[in-house]
């Protein structure tokens, strides 16, 4: 299997570059990574399909990777609670090597298939949840074996790669395969394909918190209210929402303690 991931950049001489000219060329880069998102919305939405339908029945998403992939699904995961306000066991990121593994590489903890299925046994990972594995290259082990456990024992199964036709997408039922190409640094997939990998996630779980029930309009009214920016940003909401005076928004927040309950009380 040929990996895009692991191209020849189109750049030489890096280190030859001013540092205008670094910039300039991996923005140049960039900028042909939403596209790459875009060529893939409809692998997109049926993998976000099948997350709403099981997260409405009660079931949970599961993230799953190694490296920078491990870190996005941990971030997207993390992000969630305080913007849409929901418990922190639905959505669920894990990484080779645990959770020192987030700020310091474990060394071969990706080469193993077998620990990502028992890191997520316990979590009592069940048929109602959902798996997606995390790769840029599609080939890590630690997912593909994670994924092939779940599979076997009838979770919903995805991925998010960036090449096609991967050993990590062979294992799955709604395989994302978003090609950006080679790297600015050769095989340096922090860059390009992270940035792809992150667009993706913002788009599945915004995309099901929204169709969860977790937005009204187009604001946040279940986020956490857990500092003076984000109170603030309660009260003009529910400003904006009812009319109230700040003083009476800030003061039905206070007393019910989120957007959505102090717009419903608002008389």
């Amino acid at each position: 299997m040929k990996l895009t991931t692991e191209k020849e950049s189109n750049y030489t001489g890096l280190e030859h570059m001013s540092v205008q000219e670094l910039l300039v060329n991996i923005n140049n880069e960039d900028q042909t990574v939403a596209l790459a998102v875009q060529r893939s919305i409809s692998q997109i939405e049926a993998l976000t399909t099948v997350i709403v339908d099981r997260m409405k029945k009660g079931g949970r998403l599961f993230y799953i990777g190694a490296g920078t992939s491990g870190r996005l699904g941990i971030l997207d995961a993390s992000e969630c609670p305080p913007t849409f306000g929901v418990p922190f066991d639905w959505v669920i990121g894990l990484i080779a090597g645990g959770d020192t593994a987030i700020r310091k590489a474990v060394e071969f903890a990706e080469d193993d298939t077998e620990q990502g299925w028992k890191d997520l046994l316990e979590y009592s990972i069940n048929e109602k949840d959902v798996l997606v594995g995390i790769a840029a290259s599609g080939t890590t082990p630690y997912v593909i074996g994670a994924l092939r456990s779940a599979k076997n024992a009838g979770l919903a199964t995805g991925c998010i790669v960036c090449n096609v036709g991967s050993p990590v997408a062979a294992e799955v039922d709604y395989a994302v395969e978003i090609v950006v190409g080679p790297e600015f640094v050769t095989g340096s997939t922090r860059m390009k394909a992270g940035t792809a990998q992150k667009m993706v996630l913002n788009m599945i779980t915004t995309a099901t918190m929204i169709q969860l029930g977790r937005v009204k309009g187009n604001k946040m009214v279940d986020m956490q209210l857990s500092n003076n920016k984000l109170v603030a940003r309660g009260v003009r909401m529910i400003v904006e929402e009812t009319g109230a005076t700040d003083e009476v928004a800030a003061d039905l927040l206070n007393k019910y303690g989120s957007v959505r309950a102090a717009i419903a009380n608002y008389k």
